[in-house]
């Protein structure tokens, strides 16, 4: 797991190739004015998928992981918490081949609070329970770009 500034993303170049095509990405596509939707980088290997829902409480989460990708998720309006544990720490439940998910159940380890500016990226390690309320669900828009990493 990574957590940090969207600015400081580019001190990450060199950890892979499709990483380093996400960075340049985000150096270059701004994303304040992004609308929902998916949007090609490099094929399947990098791509990002912007979403507009409300957050929820943690029981109503769903907790997932991956094997073959990363996900740099960011917050473009908007404000909510990621739970994140190591795969060690949890169960899987279920595995979809095809879409790459894996269904998991567990303790959460840490919570990172995503607001916009910040970047959280996810390794095939990290199982991560997404748009979880701050306080009181609320509207958000984010950002995720998948990452192929094998």
């Amino acid at each position: 797991m990574i957590y940090t500034e969207i600015s400081n993303i580019g001190h990450y170049h060199g950890l892979g190739k499709y990483l380093d095509e996400a960075v340049d990405y985000l150096s270059s596509h701004p994303l304040e004015d992004v609308q929902a939707g998916h949007y090609e980088i490099d094929g399947n290997k990098v791509y990002m998928n912007v979403f507009d829902y409300d957050t929820i409480s943690e029981d109503g989460a769903f907790f997932e992981a991956h094997k073959k990708y990363a996900d740099i998720h960011m917050t473009v309006t908007g404000e909510e918490i990621v739970g994140v544990s190591d795969m060690s720490k949890v169960s899987v439940k279920t595995f979809d081949e095809e879409k790459d998910l894996l269904e998991v159940e567990g303790p959460v380890e840490h919570y990172i609070k995503l607001i916009p500016g910040k970047a959280l990226i996810t390794l095939p390690e990290d199982a991560h329970k997404v748009k979880l309320a701050v306080g009181n669900p609320s509207a958000v828009k984010k950002a995720v770009i998948k990452v192929y990493v094998g």
